[in-house]
């Protein structure tokens, strides 16, 4: 249970530095994503990647939970 509780609070740190980073940009610059943003589309984007990822990571901790089961119920 450590592992997880570790797994989430370096996701939720690695989340509030993207955010904070993504807030530092010059918006002067002329770049290729200046077409999402000035449409809003750019924070979809970057909501359904970040629900994606965590999608992947909450299907990996149970599966992870399923096999432990698995290996304890054979040995013991």
């Amino acid at each position: 249970m450590l592992n997880y509780k570790k797994v989430l609070f370096l996701l939720s740190f690695g989340l509030m530095y993207s955010f904070t980073y993504a807030q530092q940009l010059n918006y002067n610059k002329e770049e290729p994503t200046d077409f999402m943003r000035s449409n809003g589309k750019i924070f979809v984007v970057m909501a359904v990647a970040i629900v994606i990822v965590l999608g992947l990571f909450i299907y990996l901790i149970n599966l992870d939970r399923k096999i432990k089961k698995l290996e304890k119920d054979k040995t013991g």
